[in-house]
């Protein structure tokens, strides 16, 4: 059981509102400023805008949009406070989209679910989120400094010498996606090593409950955030494991895809969040998450509200080994090859592990073998992540629309 990480977490309605209407009216001046909104927040008197339900009145942003404005203003379409060389760090994540990193003091809040997890001083994180590209590792890394861990910048891969890392310097925490903890005790348990991992701080895929388990049998105790490049922490569970509770600086509002209106507390839809990041400001920005509010507050004492945890896409976009695969990559993987009539990426489990199929329909496709080779570097390049391929004949992938199926079960 960890303490609180600041005074913020116990709040109480009254001064957790008060806080908000202080600080949300510059967050929208600040947003007003910026070229990335063209003129949609004009006209908006930022002292009247106070409150979450306050925001309902203004326009939400898509993920598409951001794309769309990077492409004209590069890199950031014209939402940060600060030009490119104003931060420490400039990510690319598949897209591709552009995301800015600060070195400011936790400045994506992960410290918060740190140690809601009990890592602190004392602990030594393995850290196998990616450095390469995307921000994910460093935005962990940042969470652990501020908690006073420190940090294996493992990465992913190389599981034999991820085990004798984790062996030889004493690692006592783990940070990833969730499957890729098991395959790193999996190699423990072949190489007859034993780790003294007993706290996992997952995100980047959905953590199973069957895997949950498996990780509570070896001692481990494994909790969960929902956090976005763009947008730091959203949310995290504690030990109390009954819910994920918003970050304290941000706001959250579940709408009904497509219209920005919010639905009634515990009615599934989709997660918007305003952060009050104010090198970035996002005001009303889209996840594609699907959730739904709960009501009262958490039994571990942190009083802001709680969130159902990921509950689906409210488009086709789909997280897979800890990586976005979207509908315009699989439109892309299909005009890159004009004998490919149309293409299906399908994800799903094979014991606790994402794997991607893609299944590809075409007229001509060779021998099975070199059919499928053929393919296979071009979808480790247009989709970031290396699958399965298999070739279906014309006119055997269903015709209702889907280029992504999630075929996992979360339940």
């Amino acid at each position: 059981m960890s303490s609180y990480f600041d005074a913020l977490e116990t709040r109480s309605p009254e001064q957790r509102a008060a806080w908000v209407a202080q600080h949300l009216p510059g967050q929208i001046a600040r947003a007003q400023e910026l070229a990335g909104y063209d003129g949609c927040l004009d006209g908006i008197e930022t002292q009247t805008v106070t409150a979450v339900a306050d925001l309902a009145a203004l326009p939400v942003l898509r993920k598409s949009a951001l794309v769309a404005a990077q492409g004209q203003r590069a890199p950031f379409g014209g939402f940060t406070t600060r030009p490119p060389s104003g931060f420490a760090h400039v990510f690319q994540s598949p897209g591709p989209i552009y995301e800015p990193g600060g070195d400011g003091h936790d400045w994506w809040r992960l410290g918060r679910f740190l140690n809601a997890c009990g890592i602190g001083p004392g602990d030594i994180v393995q850290n196998c989120f990616g450095y390469h590209l995307t921000p994910a590792g460093m935005i962990f890394e940042s969470g652990a400094r501020a908690v006073g861990a420190a940090v294996l910048p493992a990465g992913t891969g190389q599981t034999e010498l991820q085990v004798m890392a984790a062996r030889d310097l004493g690692v006592t925490a783990y940070a990833g996606t969730p499957d890729f903890l098991g395959v790193i005790l999996g190699k423990a348990d072949e190489m007859g090593v034993t780790l003294g991992i007993r706290k996992a701080a997952v995100s980047g895929g959905a953590l199973f409950p069957s895997l949950r388990d498996q990780y509570a049998e070896r001692g481990i105790s494994c909790l969960q955030c929902y956090a976005t490049a763009d947008l730091g922490n959203i949310a995290y569970e504690s030990y109390a494991m009954d819910g994920m509770i918003v970050d304290e600086h941000v706001l959250v509002e579940i709408v009904t895809p497509g219209t920005g209106n919010p639905v009634p507390v515990g009615e599934v839809g989709e997660v918007v969040v305003t952060t009050l990041n104010p090198d970035y400001p996002l005001i009303r920005f889209a996840t594609g998450d699907m959730s739904a509010m709960m009501e009262g507050s958490s039994p571990c004492g942190r009083t802001n509200l709680r969130i159902r945890g990921w509950m689906g896409r409210a488009d086709q976009t789909t997280k897979i080994k800890g990586m976005f695969v979207r509908p315009e990559q699989v439109a892309a993987l299909v005009a890159r090859h004009p004998e490919i009539d149309r293409a299906r990426v399908v994800a799903s489990r094979e014991g606790e592990m994402d794997v991607m199929t893609v299944r590809i329909e075409t007229a001509h496709p060779g021998t099975a073998e070199t059919g499928t080779a053929a393919y296979e570097e071009s979808v480790a390049e247009v989709l970031r992540l290396r699958g399965r391929v298999e070739l279906v004949a014309p006119g055997e992938l269903p015709r209702d629309g889907l280029m992504i199926e999630d075929a996992r079960r979360y339940d």
